[in-house]
């Protein structure tokens, strides 16, 4: 089986570990590992009912909730089949356009979306530090750029590094670019005070597409869950591109309940601090790894040797899947990515790099 472009392929890591996808502890997507939410259960059981039914084509009961929550109008909103779905719309809004800026590293689905309708997507590689903890700089990568007929394309918080864009230095270029697109799948798993989103703005700025997903902070990337919010005459033009009924009710029903599930939250936002710095000093600690400091629930580390390497030994003599880096071509072999799970998880994953680097 070729080797995976994304985390979570258990199907993939299963047939080389020789076992079943159930037995694979997986630190390569990064998946909440609290959720999810029994809310979500339960809301998931009580609609099986409705399944005989086809789902709200304008989806008005989950826009309500969001808008309720982000404080923005309905027509502002747009839900999607996961935000991969809303991705593909937003990069053929900026294939429109003579070029799109693109940070890389970046989440190989941009460069998908790209691709497909034959954007000019323009690298702009991001200086990389293990230590920064005080969010990535642009203000020194847009000096050269030529903006007013160009997009934006970037993830905040970051992916794969899991660092954090001010929202400050993301603000000036709204004035600049075309369209600015901001991925800020997750951004929920900042505490509310500490989060940079531009959902705010979007009201004020009509080439501003902010992109949500519901998957990862309520572990539900079974049921593919996302929104946009951006201007409606923007949202009404992927609608019309886009099959009907793109969102299943279950989905909806999942969503709906994680996004009033304030306990849940709160348990998220007390548990990750603690847990990622655990995890990030016990990996500091191997002679040959370096993790980088990370806002959010995954760790991306640098090796001395070969991840792809380290990720079959793990596999096969751990049934532990990471996420090696090797779709990301400005990281290569060099590098994986562990998603922060509970302290015993992660204590099993640093058990086997101990035994496995032979330390």
């Amino acid at each position: 089986m070729p080797q995976p472009i994304h985390g979570g392929n258990l199907t993939w890591a299963a047939t080389l570990a020789g076992c079943s996808p159930d037995l694979i502890l997986d630190f390569s997507a990064s998946i909440n590992p609290l959720g999810p939410p029994q809310s979500a259960i339960a809301a998931i059981q009580f609609n099986l009912r409705y399944l005989r039914d086809y789902p709200d084509p304008n989806y008005q009961d989950f826009r309500d909730c969001l808008s309720q929550i982000h404080a923005v109008p309905v027509d502002y909103i747009l839900p999607g089949n996961g935000a991969a779905e809303l991705l593909t719309w937003a990069g053929r809004d900026l294939a429109e356009l003579e070029a799109v800026y693109l940070f890389t590293p970046a989440f190989r689905d941009y460069s998908r979306a790209l691709k497909a309708f034959e954007a000019n997507a323009i690298a702009c590689p991001l200086t990389l530090h293990p230590l920064l903890d005080s969010g990535l700089s642009l203000s020194s990568l847009l000096t050269s750029f030529h903006p007013a007929q160009s997009g934006l394309l970037l993830n905040n918080p970051h992916n794969p590094t899991g660092q954090l864009f001010l929202k400050t230095e993301i603000l000036p270029y709204l004035e600049e670019f075309a369209l600015v697109v901001v991925d800020e799948a997750f951004m929920d798993f900042l505490q509310p005070d500490q989060q940079q989103s531009l959902i705010e703005q979007v009201m004020e700025y009509p080439n501003l597409v902010v992109l949500r997903s519901l998957t990862k902070f309520y572990s539900l990337p079974g049921i593919r869950l996302g929104y946009a919010i951006a201007h409606p005459d923007r949202l009404q033009r992927w609608q019309q591109w886009r099959d009907p009924w793109s969102v299943n009710s279950l989905a909806i029903a999942a969503g709906m309940a994680g996004l009033k599930d304030i306990p849940f939250q709160q348990l998220t936002w007390n548990w990750l601090p603690s847990a990622r710095t655990q995890l990030q000093a016990s990996l500091a600690a191997l002679p040959g790894l370096t993790p980088y400091a990370s806002a959010v629930n995954f760790l991306l580390v640098a090796s001395d040797s070969s991840t792809v390497s380290l990720q079959r030994s793990l596999l096969s003599q751990f049934q532990i899947l990471i996420r090696d880096c090797v779709s990301f071509p400005e990281l290569g072999d060099r590098f994986f990515r562990v998603a922060v799970r509970t302290e015993a998880e992660n204590l099993k994953l640093v058990d086997g790099l101990v035994k496995i680097l032979n330390l």
